[in-house]
């Protein structure tokens, strides 16, 4: 990792599961902070048996592992054991961050909460990540993405009136909980005065995100609707028919709607007193809809798009995930890792990095996803343990 990364320096122990933590503490590595991911003995992490291809599966190195696990160490522990809990006190103490995304109150209950180890360093950054937060009534229930993207509101206003409530077609929960953790840990460790306990309710970081949905109902007391493929606060906004597809057309101010229609030979529509204003195009997007497609199915998506976005009406047309990744606008932005040796596989593995460049680069991590406690002795050893107590430690199960 380079010396220059942002979090060059910063020793982060990971004690996640699945995806929300681990993709915290991926965006981490990615910024360069050194992440020890610490993983129960004998079967790691759930995502390691998790992904589309069931062989990477049955490794304990599935898709899924793979996806946000490079960059960081693996060492096997058994919290449990009283040695265990030790060696996680021992690490505690020369580590700046902790992220576990364990049920609230189950640290608590092997002693490893955030009061026990902050008394082992007092400036430890304790984050937990859960779905409902470390308070509530729902504290206690289990939490995965499709549960908070259901409670959360966030189904309620997707897919159309017929079709939804709808998910998100990947996990957005876990995600936004994992985006949510990382920014307040980076930000904590930029405290004058390091050492401190962060809560993350997944289910709180996906409200704070819908905040134009949240507002209309506060501010403005107008309940969400579904509203399908359509912007809800402007038209003609949504997405199109063309000749092969979709196109995303985004006229939100007038003078893109001008453009847009004259551009079309639709200048008939702007002398129309039904889309005379945005409140009016609005009222009557579904028959306006219709019009302009009347032109738009007569060219394919792509075409339209450049034509438009060339006299300064943004669209874009709906493409595949092998499409965009495959897309020229990819191609040049460093995007993708790519590990040729990855432990306990025979095939290279691409992954994605961060979505943001600095100066120009793109933070990324310089080793590949690590096999179940790869790392376990040369860390013991760092902390101080000899052969004889690391093989004592491995034949009682404690690592």
């Amino acid at each position: 990792m380079a010396t220059d990364a942002p979090l060059a320096g910063v020793r982060v122990l990971d004690l996640t599961n699945v995806l929300a933590g681990p993709f915290a503490c991926h965006q981490l590595a990615h910024l360069g902070a050194d992440v020890l991911k610490v993983e129960a003995v004998g079967r790691g992490d759930l995502a390691r048996n998790l992904g589309a291809d069931p062989e990477l599966s049955a490794r304990g190195m599935g898709i899924s592992f793979l996806a946000q696990n490079a960059g960081k160490r693996s060492l096997t522990l058994n919290l449990k054991a009283d040695a265990g809990k030790e060696v996680l006190r021992r690490l505690v103490r020369k580590a700046d961050v902790l992220v576990e995304n364990f049920r609230p109150g189950v640290m608590d209950r092997l002693d490893l909460g955030a009061e026990a180890l902050r008394a082992e360093n007092q400036a430890l950054l304790y984050c937990a990540v859960s779905g409902f937060g470390q308070t509530g009534p729902w504290t206690d229930r289990p939490a995965y993405d499709q549960i908070v993207q259901g409670v959360s509101g966030l189904m309620s206003v997707t897919g159309t009136q017929d079709s939804g409530p709808l998910r998100a077609g990947y996990p957005l929960a876990d995600t936004i909980g994992g985006l949510t953790a990382a920014m307040a840990i980076t930000a904590a460790l930029n405290a004058p005065q390091r050492g401190c306990v962060i809560d993350v309710s997944m289910l709180e970081a996906v409200l704070a995100t819908m905040g134009w949905v949240v507002s209309n109902h506060l501010i403005g007391g107008v309940d969400p609707v579904r509203s399908g493929n359509e912007n809800p606060t402007s038209a003609p906004s949504g997405a199109f028919q063309c000749a092969d597809g979709l196109v995303n057309i985004a006229a939100n101010k007038d003078e893109q709607w001008v453009l847009l229609a004259r551009h079309l030979g639709r200048d008939d529509l702007l002398a129309d007193p039904l889309y005379a204003t945005r409140e009016d195009r609005k009222a009557h997007r579904l028959r306006l809809k219709a019009q302009l497609e009347t032109v738009l199915t007569t060219r394919t998506a792509t075409e339209w798009a450049d034509a438009l976005n060339t006299i300064g009406v943004p669209a874009g047309p709906v493409l595949s995930l092998q499409d965009i990744l495959a897309h020229p606008q990819m191609q040049g932005r460093d995007f993708l890792s790519h590990f040729e040796d990855v432990p306990g596989l025979d095939q290279p593995v691409d992954v994605v990095r961060m979505g943001a460049m600095i100066d120009g680069a793109r933070p990324a991590v310089s080793t590949p996803p690590p096999s179940l406690g790869q790392d376990t002795d040369a860390v013991l050893a760092d902390l101080g343990y000899d052969g004889a107590q690391i093989a004592q430690m491995r034949e009682k199960g404690v690592i």
